[in-house]
């Protein structure tokens, strides 16, 4: 990477109408003429298997994708077709000869012998499981957050409450084939079913709490599918689609945010104070210019266009040299308002003795709405109703602007971020030295 020209992701904006594989070949085309610009460390892989650091977990991923970029459906639809896909390959093979392979097609209808077809090596999980991996012991998860070993375990509450979820989601599955004119019945003897109707009553069925944004033949073809076998390979088309659009939109859009250490009021105030620290020296210029003063006064205007500049250009990429110098980040808004004890702010002499629990506590981030979009059914992924919006819409500006710090724990994007400060710096130099001896060589006027 150039020092000098090293350039952070381009934003990737989202096409318009639902999305589908031309779609989606658009976005990785885009991102591959900057793939320079992700390190191996931050890769797409990496951030799904949990391997990178804060804050490019892939809770943080998830939490940019809720909260910044509002299509959390995608993640949460992708890790539970990799948990899926994995089991159902890991059960009984009398159970999977229940439910044959299907080959993806553009129509509503399958093609030859599609269904006597073996499985595609793409069908089979293409990344290793990660800690939030879904995790159904039996066939059919668990539908009530009380389970038998609960002191408030109701059996025939418990009992009641599957099966009107069960009844529920098959209710939804009906409709959702109905509106693509699909008249006849899933094959309910077939493994998984129960859960398969779950997820698109989830995320495939028109107004579904987490629904897809595909299109009408896109979601017509999945659902005939379906009806067909509960095999992985129905959910081609699909998964297709949503591998196109993490990884060609979602993925380097969130690393882009990611390489920003200061919230929006920080960075907002500090790329202001790089513009008056520029004005001042202009006018500073003006006034030693118009004076009977020496020239060579006006070389005290040097540090306010270094320092201006330099700021400035970091602040217009989403960095704060201030927070810079010790390696650390603003809180995100949904970040403030946890479990107190789980937030600190910690100095360089630390570092070495931090980890990931005792920099920050996952699991009490955002008033509890973080482990809830983890979950693989549940509500939409709104946060409107979160306790955290209020609070922080109630927070005076000046504590908006100087927020807790946490320290950036992944060692990539701390290197990236050195890369623009010097950047920035290199930059700075080679404008204000130019600009500095032509004031210099401005001839004295001696207005006064």
């Amino acid at each position: 990477m150039s020092l000098l020209f090293y350039r952070r992701p381009d934003y990737v904006a989202k096409l318009p109408g639902p999305m589908n594989l031309t779609q989606c070949q658009i976005y990785v085309e885009r991102t591959q003429k900057h793939r320079r610009a992700i390190p191996p460390e931050l890769s797409f892989e990496n951030i799904i298997q949990n391997k990178a650091l804060p804050p490019c977990t892939l809770q943080d991923f998830m939490d940019y994708l809720v909260y910044v970029s509002h299509d959390a459906e995608n993640l949460q639809f992708w890790i539970w077709l990799q948990s899926y896909t994995k089991r159902f390959y890991a059960a009984a093979p009398s159970d999977q000869a229940l439910s044959p392979p299907w080959s993806a097609v553009e129509g509503l209808q399958p093609t030859g012998n599609d269904l006597n077809q073996p499985p595609r090596t793409a069908d089979k999980p293409k990344f290793g499981a990660s800690e939030y991996e879904v995790n159904f012991d039996q066939q059919e998860p668990p539908m009530s957050p009380t389970g038998p070993m609960s002191p408030q375990f109701d059996k025939q509450s418990f009992i009641s409450g599957m099966a009107n979820t069960a009844r529920s989601a098959a209710d939804s599955v009906e409709d959702a084939n109905a509106q693509v004119g699909l008249k006849w019945q899933s094959f309910t003897i077939q493994p998984y079913r129960s859960e398969i109707n779950r997820v698109i009553s989830h995320y495939i069925a028109p107004n579904s709490p987490r629904e897809l944004n595909l299109s009408h033949k896109t979601r017509a073809a999945v659902l005939h599918a379906l009806q067909h076998t509960t095999h992985p390979s129905a959910f081609s088309l699909v998964r297709d689609i949503v591998e196109g659009t993490l990884r060609g939109q979602s993925h380097p859009n969130f690393i882009r945010w990611s390489i920003c250490n200061g919230n929006k009021p920080r960075v907002l105030f500090v790329r202001n104070s790089g513009i008056a620290h520029v004005a001042g020296g202009v006018i500073l210029a003006i006034i030693l210019m118009l004076s009977h003063a020496s020239r060579w006064w006006r070389l005290f205007c040097f540090p306010l266009f270094l320092v201006g500049f330099s700021i400035g250009i970091a602040a217009y990429k989403g960095l704060c040299v201030i927070i810079h110098t010790g390696h650390c980040r603003a809180l995100r808004p949904w970040e403030q308002f946890g479990d107190a004890a789980s937030l600190h702010s910690f100095d360089n002499d630390d570092e070495a003795a931090l980890s990931t629990d005792d920099v920050y506590s996952m699991s009490h981030r955002g008033g509890g709405k973080r482990g809830i979009s983890m979950d693989t059914f549940g509500t939409n992924n709104g946060y409107d109703h979160e306790l955290w919006v209020e609070k922080y819409k109630k927070k005076p500006l000046l504590q908006r602007i100087f927020t807790k710090n946490i320290w950036i724990q992944d060692e990539a994007v701390r290197i990236l971020q050195d890369r623009i400060v010097v950047q920035s710096h290199a930059w700075s130099a080679m404008i204000t030295v130019p600009l500095t001896a032509m004031v210099v060589a401005l001839p004295v006027v001696g207005a006064y």
